[in-house]
């Protein structure tokens, strides 16, 4: 396991260029829909969240990452952009050293590009990348991963209250959003992680599926 410090000022003038297209299966400990979508404040005080990623299709200079698995976990004392984050990032032992390198220079923002590069400002301690076998199922709103003896997030489609009924939410930004373009919300039925300071446990809160698009260029 190594270290890396999560800074955009970290990042050398010549970057590698890189561009992703990845599953995103989001949870965090907001209600559904998750107020910073719309006031930037969260619910209930503190930002917990994991992410899971699977790269659909994805390229770092000569470098594959096609089908490479990591999971981002979060623990923040407010908002995200408050700052004073704990972040880890895991990636699955699968992947190869350069792809290892490769997503651990994309996530920490000194590959530059966004969201990253801003999520980077954020963080005030960042360990990994972690090598752990991720179990990864994607599905749309039924998308859901696991770190046995670590971690584990189950979505589940949210349902109507008086029908019973599953209810299909979107939240779409037409122009471009921070994260992804077009969300689709649901809920969990398992939320957990346990690993140093992030350690939190939040089922039947605020998550969603999307698939996300970065580049530096």
């Amino acid at each position: 396991m190594t270290h890396a410090t999560a800074s955009p000022q970290a990042a050398t003038e010549k970057r590698v260029p890189f561009r992703v297209q990845a599953h995103h299966i989001e949870c965090c400990n907001c209600s559904h829909g998750c107020n910073c979508q719309f006031s930037g404040m969260t619910d209930y005080g503190p930002c917990q969240f994991m992410i899971g990623f699977e790269v659909i299709e994805g390229k770092y200079g000569g470098v594959s990452l096609n089908g490479v698995r990591f999971i981002v976990g979060a623990k923040y004392p407010g908002p995200i952009h408050e700052g004073s984050g704990d972040v880890v990032l895991f990636v699955d032992e699968k992947a190869g050293p350069e792809q290892v390198d490769a997503v651990t220079s994309i996530v920490t923002g000194q590959a530059g590009g966004m969201p990253w590069e801003a999520i980077a400002g954020t963080v005030g301690s960042f360990e990994g990348p972690v090598r752990k076998p991720i179990e990864m199922t994607v599905n749309s709103n039924r998308s859901g991963f696991r770190i046995p003896g670590v971690l584990e997030m189950r979505q589940t489609p949210i349902k109507d209250a008086v029908s019973g009924d599953e209810k299909e939410i979107h939240i779409v930004y037409p122009k471009g959003g921070f994260l992804w373009n077009d969300g689709s919300i649901c809920t969990t039925s398992a939320m957990r992680i346990q690993h140093g300071k992030v350690a939190f446990e939040h089922p039947g809160r605020y998550a969603s599926y999307a698939v996300a698009n970065w580049t530096n260029q």
